[in-house]
């Protein structure tokens, strides 16, 4: 079981670095200044909230040579700081998410001692009747991950499957990622892995969350894009 953590911005890649002195140094910023300021944390938080990383990776986004970390992470950062989230610890983490998530066998909840993964919450919700522990809290934050994905990136299907076949509607989704955020928030293992303050903030916020994913999703994804993962969209019951 993999517990995802707010780690973008320490995976980022030499083409990452190249991406942002390229850009930067167009607005007249020294390239070998800004390579040794990314090596600096706060300095680093600052480049990477400079707009013009934004508008670059919008206008380039299908000639990109960038890992995923880095290109989720500027944009939720972006769109997060737009909708009032300023806590740079839960923009990585769903940055992370949205990562992670975009390979869909990152997305099914597979568990200790198991072959077949729980691809719906109704399975999810059963099996944390019967976990252990450990278990609960990974399922918990699966729920609330999962949750917060589908509803920030696929809206539209949600709704158009809620009004066409009376699947359940964007009101669902933030119950359950919300109270799922809350129950792991509150887990000892949410303090080991020191996530406990960013559930709070998903679960306290997960509607301004959803609504902020919303926008990136419309500026970044089109449902016959080859890079967004519609075959997830057999998940949204």
């Amino acid at each position: 079981m993999k517990v995802i953590q707010p780690n973008c911005r320490v995976q980022f890649t030499a083409e990452d670095i190249a991406f942002i002195s390229t850009v930067l140094a167009a607005k007249g910023d020294a390239a070998p200044s800004l390579v040794s300021l990314l090596t600096d944390p706060e300095a680093r938080d600052l480049i990477l909230d400079d707009d013009n990383l934004f508008q670059a990776l919008l206008e380039q986004r299908r000639c990109l040579r960038v890992s995923a970390h880095f290109y989720f992470y500027v944009l939720v950062r972006h769109v997060f700081r737009r909708s009032g989230i300023d806590d740079r610890n839960v923009a990585d983490y769903v940055a992370e998410v949205l990562s992670e998530f975009s390979n869909q066998q990152n997305t099914r909840c597979i568990l200790p001692g198991t072959d077949k993964p729980l691809d719906y919450f109704f399975e999810m919700l059963a099996a944390l009747q019967t976990a252990d522990d450990r278990t609960s809290f990974y399922i918990q934050a699966h729920i609330g991950n999962q949750s917060l994905f589908l509803s920030g990136v696929f809206p539209d299907r949600i709704r158009a499957r809620n009004e066409r076949r009376g699947f359940p509607n964007l009101r669902y989704y933030e119950d359950l990622g919300r109270a799922n955020f809350r129950a792991a928030s509150n887990h000892r293992l949410a303090r080991t892995y020191e996530l406990a303050p960013i559930f709070d903030r998903l679960s306290s916020s997960f509607e301004s969350t959803r609504l902020a994913l919303n926008d990136l999703s419309e500026r970044i994804f089109s449902i016959g894009d080859p890079e967004v993962p519609t075959n997830l969209l057999k998940f949204l019951s």
